[in-house]
């Protein structure tokens, strides 16, 4: 059971570490050149950049009702897609909104509440799985980049056991039953869910190919802004480093992303030999483009039907059911 008050001070520490990130980013950095960088930068390219993240979300929903449908749940691919590019609003505004938006509106549709959960739990379990093959395609031309030696562990640390557990998820069937018996119970339902849509026959292939463009789709969003800001970043280079930054933003430690995504973006193009300020600003216009997709999300939101009876206190509750319910 969570302390009263519990989610407010995890929200704040977001708030407090993306701001605490940021700050020190941006104490290191000529500021003055980074200004001139945004100032400077091809608005045919930002709006190239803004078209892919927004197209983007046209693959997200594809994704989500393939997976919907292996869980025996049928959804309007209208409906679908209304309640992502809503989610991406709620996302920007309020701190883990967007899955709780999700969750409340696909009850709206009448949807059973273990079903909703579990959609979005295989939904980003997926979407991880997806940016790990992304990442080993990139290994060969990533290694040779890494001198430092604990960063080299730290990344094959991760991507072992990703794999361990991609193989132990492709594998289950296979396990004696007394093995399987030892594991817990949550842990079996979890595999269970995450299995149930790449084991369906129906759209398995598109899942999974989807999935991986999904991530492509934002490494060419990087590689646009990077020709909009003439940073020298190289298609190979993007398609090598920024699956790290995605991987790294994606830790739930600070609001959206803010603060950890400009760290590891100014990190990891350094091994490319991009400078820390067109680094830094390639993510910050990153950070835009999908603020600019929320604010799409939140015109379609003001014309969905599902909006009537919303507040903001039922969608806190359902949070706080969804982090308490076990999938």
């Amino acid at each position: 059971m969570k302390l009263p008050g519990t989610k407010a001070l995890v929200t704040l520490v977001k708030f407090v570490v993306s701001i605490g990130i940021l700050v020190l980013i941006m104490r290191g950095q000529d500021l003055g050149s980074l200004k001139a960088d945004l100032l400077a930068a091809r608005l045919d390219m930002l709006a190239l950049a803004v078209s892919l993240l927004f197209a983007q979300t046209f693959l997200l929903c594809h994704r989500w009702i393939l997976i919907l449908r292996a869980m025996g749940v049928s959804l309007d691919w209208l409906a679908g897609w209304r309640i992502l590019i809503i989610s991406t609003f709620f996302n920007q505004v309020l701190p883990a909104g967007g899955d709780a938006v999700r969750i409340w509106m696909l009850r709206r549709h009448g949807e059973q509440w273990s079903q909703t959960i579990s959609s979005i739990v295989a939904d980003r379990f997926l979407a991880l799985l997806a940016l790990v093959v992304v990442i080993l395609l990139g290994m060969p031309f990533l290694l040779p980049r890494i001198s430092d030696s604990s960063l080299l562990f730290a990344i094959l640390t991760v991507l072992a056991f990703a794999c361990c557990g991609l193989i132990a998820l492709v594998t289950l069937d296979w396990w004696p039953p007394r093995l399987i018996a030892l594991l817990p119970a949550k842990v079996v339902q979890f595999v269970t869910l995450v299995r149930a849509p790449l084991l369906a026959t129906e759209g398995r292939g598109t899942l999974i190919v989807s999935a991986i463009v999904i991530h492509l789709m934002t490494v060419a969003a990087c590689y646009v802004l990077g020709l909009g800001l003439e940073a020298q970043l190289s298609a190979l280079d993007a398609f090598v480093l920024v699956p790290l930054v995605i991987l790294s933003s994606a830790v739930p430690i600070s609001i959206g992303g803010w603060g950890v995504r400009e760290g590891a973006m100014v990190a990891a193009l350094s091994l490319a030999g991009i400078a820390p300020e067109k680094a830094l600003a390639i993510s910050v216009l990153l950070g835009l483009g999908g603020l600019i997709v929320g604010l799409i999300g939140g015109l379609v939101w003001l014309f969905a039907p599902e909006r009537a009876g919303f507040n903001t206190d039922k969608l806190r509750g359902i949070a706080e059911r969804a982090d308490a319910t076990p999938v």
